[in-house]
């Protein structure tokens, strides 16, 4: 035993005991100094854990917003312009829950509306009525004078009636070449006496033109600029149309013909830009309309402000740049609503010249739908708010301006407090890379416009009447991709007011222009108004209800 073996000096237990204190405290350092770089070592690893995980919870974040961007580009090239909302599964459980409710007789639906709901709409003829302002042309089809005689009896057959149909036919467009003739006339008395004053001469007067000394007619120029402003089709494929028709006219006379027409017409352009800016509320927005110029194209801008309903014009404005320069001098009389997108440049706009700034919920909506299927919990709920308070528009049709407001406090306001609370908390809660907390950012920043709706009820809760505008643009740049310099811009500009305004008003462009280039020249300004579309389709339904007897025939059919 370890006992036995111990001396009995207790001198040297004593030594024993310190040289065993002295090897376990060496041991325990040991183990100290073993554990703590263990530690260390453990330190440094955790430390690399977390800053990959750092790295993958970054990564799976680019990814993440690198598939948001894929999926806003693919939606723009191949999806539906439309903000819709993935409801599928919406619509599976609403159907799950109604199968297990029970049915009460009270809910079911009478059978007069059930009959309705149910009645097919069948696609028959269409409506006659749409043509009975076409020129009509009778072809009688008549049987042959061998088949009149009765097989039977040799008998004359007597006519018992007729069969009619409607067919349509178009008669190709075509040039005509005018021959003017101004009559001379001459007093041969004073040219025989030779009077002092010479031979008296008189000429017919020269009709106004819209183009002084210029070959094109005014149909002819209504024709080209409805087809590049209205139709979007450019000059060099109205050259080769021409030619087809035998007649050779060049884009660049025809451009040049567009700078006449948008100099005579400025005047009007003028007058609309008046009325706008009067409006209560205008509607605005802007893209991109390139401009030639040395080595590429550069970004000039085009920007569209919608009057209200009382004022009834769109009115584009022309800037070689998006600089607040445009907006600001264009807006620089305006005092009322400006319902626009989250552009920075407006801020300062409204702030310096006593403008409110309305926003656009659309956009915001826009932003969610965007992300929709990256944070459902989230996106899901803030889409149904929103969507509530498009409802609630719907609902307000017909209302008059207090009762609009009353229902807009009454319910739109509550919405709209559930649905700030709930973007602040998940504003906290979400990184600030995350889509959608851009997109919870760029309503929160927006707030103040987009809840100006509750305390006007002429505000809409969308700018899309004034975006919907930016279309015709968008597919003009596709057709002739530039236009040449700032003089050509301001040309699209006034053009493109007058066709989208007859647009508005569901005026044929071709028609009204071809009026306007005829009469505008000898029109003094204090009757210009006379010309602005609204007014002149006014004139237009007074005139034709005037020439239109009070008993016209049932029939549109003409004698032969």
């Amino acid at each position: 035993m370890l006992t036995e073996r111990l001396p009995d000096d207790p001198a040297l237990l004593r030594e024993i005991i310190a040289r065993l204190e002295e090897m376990l405290a060496e041991q325990q350092e040991t183990l100290r100094r073993q554990t703590q770089t263990l530690q260390q070592r453990v330190d440094t690893l955790q430390q690399k854990t977390d800053t990959l995980q750092k790295q993958c919870e970054s990564l799976e974040l680019d990814k993440m917003i690198l598939q948001h961007r894929l999926d806003r580009m693919r939606k723009q090239v191949y999806g539906p312009r439309a903000d819709r909302v993935d409801t599928a599964q919406l619509v599976l459980e609403f159907a799950d829950l109604l199968d297990r409710r029970p049915i009460a007789p009270a809910d079911l639906p009478a059978e007069e509306s059930v009959s309705r709901a149910t009645r097919r709409v069948r696609k028959g003829r269409r409506n006659l009525e749409a043509f009975e302002n076409l020129e009509v042309v009778q072809k009688v089809i008549d049987l042959p004078d061998d088949q009149k005689p009765c097989p039977c009896c040799g008998t004359m057959r007597e006519p018992m009636g007729q069969d009619i149909r409607w067919l349509l036919e178009r008669i190709p467009a075509h040039f005509i070449r005018i021959e003017e003739i101004r009559k001379k006339y001459v007093c041969r008395v004073c040219e025989q006496a030779a009077a002092e004053t010479g031979p008296q001469i008189a000429v017919a007067e020269k009709p106004v033109a819209p183009i002084d000394k210029g070959l094109a007619r005014p149909g002819l120029l209504a024709y080209v600029g409805t087809a590049k402003f209205a139709d979007f089709m450019p000059l060099y494929r109205l050259e080769a149309i021409f030619e087809r028709m035998g007649v050779q006219i060049s884009r660049g006379t025809m451009c040049v013909w567009m700078r006449d027409i948008a100099e005579l017409v400025l005047p009007l352009y003028q007058l609309m830009v008046q009325r706008v800016l009067a409006s209560h509320l205008i509607g605005t927005d802007d893209t991109i309309l390139p401009m030639q110029a040395p080595g590429k194209t550069q970004k000039a801008r085009i920007w569209i402000y919608r009057g209200d309903d009382l004022h009834p014009y769109n009115v584009f404005d022309f800037t070689i740049s998006r600089t607040r320069d445009g907006p600001a001098r264009f807006l620089k009389t305006f005092r009322g609503v400006l319902l626009a997108d989250a552009y920075g440049g407006y801020e300062g706009i409204c702030a310096g010249q006593g403008i409110l700034q309305a926003g656009c919920w659309a956009h915001g909506r826009r932003k969610f739908t965007d992300t929709q299927k990256l944070l459902p919990e989230v996106t899901g709920p803030v889409l149904e708010w929103i969507g509530q308070l498009f409802a609630i528009e719907r609902a307000a049709k017909g209302l008059s301006c207090e009762d609009h407001l009353a229902l807009r406090q009454e319910k739109s306001v509550p919405v709209l407090d559930q649905l700030h609370e709930r973007l602040l908390t998940w504003k906290d809660s979400l990184l600030p890379r995350h889509p959608v907390a851009g997109a919870i950012s760029y309503v929160l920043n927006q707030w103040g416009p987009l809840t100006a709706f509750t305390a006007d009820p002429a505000i809409r809760l969308d700018n899309n009447l004034a975006e919907q505008q930016m279309k015709r643009i968008a597919m003009g740049r596709k057709a002739y991709l530039f236009v040449g310099n700032e003089r050509g811009g301001q040309t699209a500009a006034i053009l493109s007011s007058l066709t989208s305004t007859c647009q508005r008003h569901g005026i044929d462009p071709q028609r009204y222009l071809t009026q306007l280039l005829v009469n505008l020249p000898s029109t003094p300004l204090s009757q210009l108004d006379a010309w602005l579309p609204d007014v002149w389709k006014k004139r237009q339904a007074q005139a034709k209800a005037s020439a239109t007897p009070s008993e016209a025939p049932s029939s549109p059919v003409q004698p032969a």
